[in-house]
C-alpha cells in the first residue's frame, strides 16, 4: 500500500531496528509517525532525536507513546515485579492472561487506548514479544513452587499462595495467545491495513547446539523457550494473515544478531545500573571446602569504582565487549545483520514489495542472514573498538552480558595468555606449569583487571585449586533454587569448565593444546593455495604472532564445541 499520507505506529519506535524503520519510513512522506517505547523517557528520546533530524516537519509530525504493550493500561507504566509483588494487582494480571476476552476487558488494554487514539492504517511492531515473554522463566516459577509444596508438606510457613501466583502469571501460552487476541481484535477496530512483525528465531540463526546461555544447560530451556514462544507467535500470526478482513498481516524474521547503535567508551551498566568494581585479593580468597556459598552478602572489597570500556551498543541486546561482540559476529557464529537492512525490507514489504522475507508468506525461506554489507562493515568496527581501546588504554574484553559465562572466562583466560606470553606460538613452546605460575603472577599484581573479572561474576581459581578469588554474586553455578552447593573435585572441574578463570596447569595444558590444533589446520592447507577454499589462513590469525581472544574463543565455540551454524 502507498504509506504517503498515512498514520504509522512503530511499536518499539525507540530500539535499534524501530528507529532505522522510522527513519526508512520518512522517504515515503506518511502524514505523521506514532513512536512507542516501554519507558517514557526512551520515546521522549526516540521522537527528539526523529525531530532534530527532520526539522522541517510539523511539531505534532512525531508523536511519543510510551507503557507496556503487554498489559492493561492501568499498569503500562508499572514495572512487571510491583505488579506481581501486589496482591490486588496480581489477582488482575492473571484474570487478564486466563479470562476470556470480552468487549470490556480489551478496552482497558494498553493497546487499544493506543491503537483507537491514532487509528493508524500501518502498524509496525519491532518489539521482541518472545524475549519478553519468554525470559520470565517458567522453569525458575515452577522450581519456586515446588520448593514451596516441600515446605508445605513438611508444615512449615510457606507462600505457597503467592507463588502460585506468580507461576500463573508467568505462563506463556496464555501471555502471548491473550497479546495476540488483544492486536488482532483492536487493529480490526481501528481500521488497521497492515501489520508487519519485527520477529525473532530466537538463538540468532544457529542451532541446538548454540553456544550462548545464561549459566543453564546447553541448548538452555529458557533460549528454547524463546524459540518456542517466537515460533508460536509466528504461527498465530499465519492463522492471522489467513483471516477475512484482517489487516495485511506480515512478519519479518531476522537469524543473525542485530547491530549496531553506537561504539563508545564509557561506563557499563547492567540492567541501568553501572557495574560495581570489587576485590578480592589472594590472601582474602575463599578456601574451597565444605559447600560453595552461591552468594555473598558485603563479601570482597569495593573500591568505589565502576567498571568503564569500550563497548558496542546492540540496541535492546545490550552492550557488549570487543571480544564479546568480535566472538559473536565471527563467520560460523551469530554473525549480525544491520538495522538498515532490516527497515528496507520492512517499508519495500509494506509497499507491496517481495523481498522473500515475509515469513508469512514464506515459513521456509524468509529469514534475514548475515549479510555482506555487515561484512564489509565488521572490520571497521573492529578498528574503531581498537582506536578507541588505545585512546582510553584500555582492553575491552568481556562484561558477562552475552553468555554464556564460559564465554567471559575463555576470553579472559586468552587474555592472561596475551599478557603474559604474546602470541600462541610462544604459548605452546612453554612448560604448563611456567604458564600457570605467569598468569598467577598477573592476577596477584593486576588489581584493576582482577577487580574487571570478578566483578562481571566469574571467579577466579588459583592455581592451588583450593582457592577462589570472587565478589559478591557469582555465575557458575547458577542459582537453581539453592543458595549453597558440596564441594567436590568433579564440581570444581565441572565450575571451572563452566564460567571460573582457572589458573591451574591442567587448564594451561588444555590452552596449549587447543593452541596446537589450530596449528594442525593450517597445516591442512596446500602450500601457496589462495583459493576461496580455507577461511581460517595464517593471514587470519596473524601469522600466530598475537593472541586475539574473540577469534580464538569463536573458533573454539565453532570447532572445539561444534557450536557451528549451518546456514550462512
Amino acid at each position: 500500500m502507498d504509506i504517503k499520507g498515512k498514520t504509522v505506529c512503530v511499536i518499539g519506535g525507540w530500539g535499534l531496528v524501530g528507529s532505522a524503520v522510522c527513519r526508512k519510513l520518512m522517504v515515503r512522506k506518511p502524514r505523521r509517525i506514532i513512536v512507542t517505547s516501554l519507558l517514557k523517557e526512551e520515546a521522549l528520546d526516540a521522537v527528539d532525536n526523529l525531530r532534530k533530524e527532520y526539522p522541517s516537519v510539523e511539531k505534532d509530525f512525531f508523536i511519543p507513546w510510551w507503557g507496556n504493550i503487554f498489559v492493561r493500561d492501568e499498569f503500562k507504566d508499572v514495572a512487571r515485579e510491583e505488579i506481581l509483588a501486589d496482591e490486588k494487582k496480581r489477582e488482575i494480571f492473571m484474570h487478564d492472561i486466563v479470562d476470556e476476552l470480552t468487549e470490556s476487558s480489551l478496552q482497558k488494554t494498553a493497546v487499544y487506548k493506543l491503537l483507537m487514539k491514532y487509528k493508524p492504517e500501518v502498524v509496525i511492531d519491532c518489539v521482541n514479544s518472545a524475549t519478553a515473554i519468554a525470559y520470565q522463566n517458567i522453569f525458575q516459577s515452577s522450581l519456586n513452587v515446588i520448593n514451596e509444596l516441600k515446605a508445605a508438606k513438611a508444615n512449615k510457613k510457606n507462600n505457597l499462595i503467592e507463588i502460585t501466583e506468580r507461576l500463573i502469571c508467568t505462563l506463556y501460552v496464555p501471555q502471548l495467545v491473550r497479546h495476540v487476541q488483544i492486536m488482532y481484535r483492536t487493529m480490526m477496530a481501528a481500521n488497521t491495513k497492515i501489520y508487519l512483525k519485527i520477529g525473532t528465531s530466537g538463538t540468532g540463526g544457529m542451532g541446538l547446539n548454540i553456544p550462548y546461555t545464561h549459566s543453564e544447560e546447553k541448548p538452555s530451556r529458557v533460549l528454547l523457550s524463546k524459540s518456542s514462544v517466537a515460533g508460536a507467535h509466528t504461527m498465530l500470526l499465519f492463522l492471522m494473515g489467513r483471516t477475512p478482513d484482517a489487516p495485511i498481516t506480515k512478519e519479518i524474521k531476522p537469524t543473525a544478531a542485530i547491530a549496531w547503535k553506537k561504539i563508545a567508551y564509557g561506563e557499563i551498566k547492567k540492567r541501568g545500573k553501572a557495574v560495581q568494581l570489587f576485590d578480592c585479593p589472594p590472601e582474602n580468597g575463599v578456601k574451597l571446602d565444605g559447600k560453595l556459598t552461591l552468594k555473598l552478602q558485603q563479601f570482597g572489597k569495593p573500591s568505589g569504582k565502576t567498571l568503564k570500556s569500550v563497548f558496542i551498543d546492540t540496541g535492546e541486546n545490550g552492550i557488549f565487549s570487543k571480544g564479546e561482540f568480535e566472538a559473536i559476529s565471527m563467520p560460523g557464529q551469530m554473525e549480525y545483520v544491520t538495522p538498515e537492512e532490516i527497515a528496507d525490507s520492512v517499508v519495500y514489504e509494506i509497499l507491496g514489495g517481495n523481498t522473500g522475507h515475509d515469513i508469512i508468506n514464506a515459513l521456509d525461506h524468509a529469514t534475514l542472514e548475515p549479510t555482506f554489507r555487515a561484512g564489509v562493515l565488521l572490520e571497521a568496527a573492529l578498528k574503531k573498538m581498537e582506536s578507541l581501546e588505545k585512546n582510553h588504554n584500555v582492553d575491552s574484553i568481556a562484561f558477562e552480558m552475552l553468555g554464556p559465562p564460559r564465554l567471559s572466562k575463555l576470553l579472559y583466560e586468552s587474555y592472561l595468555l596475551k599478557l603474559g606470553f604474546k602470541d600462541m606460538i610462544t604459548v605452546t613452546k612453554t612448560d604448563a606449569k611456567v604458564l600457570s605460575k605467569k598468569l598467577n603472577e598477573i592476577i596477584s599484581k593486576n588489581t584493576q583487571l582482577r577487580s574487571q573479572i570478578i566483578s562481571i561474576g566469574i571467579p577466579i581459581l588459583l592455581p592451588d585449586g583450593k582457592t577462589l578469588l570472587r565478589g559478591d554474586d557469582i555465575k557458575i553455578p547458577p542459582y537453581k533454587g539453592e543458595g549453597e552447593l558440596p564441594i567436590n573435585q568433579t564440581n570444581i572441574d565441572l565450575w571451572s569448565h563452566d564460567g571460573w578463570v582457572d589458573l591451574r596447569v591442567s587448564n594451561m595444558q588444555i590452552w596449549k593444546d587447543r593452541f596446537n590444533r589450530v596449528f594442525h589446520e593450517m597445516d591442512r592447507i596446500p602450500n601457496g593455495d589462495t583459493s576461496s577454499r580455507f577461511m581460517r589462513t595464517k593471514e587470519y590469525w596473524k601469522n600466530f604472532k598475537d593472541i586475539q581472544p574473540g577469534k580464538i574463543v569463536g573458533w573454539i565455540f565453532t570447532v572445539e564445541e561444534l557450536g557451528e551454524r549451518m546456514k550462512a
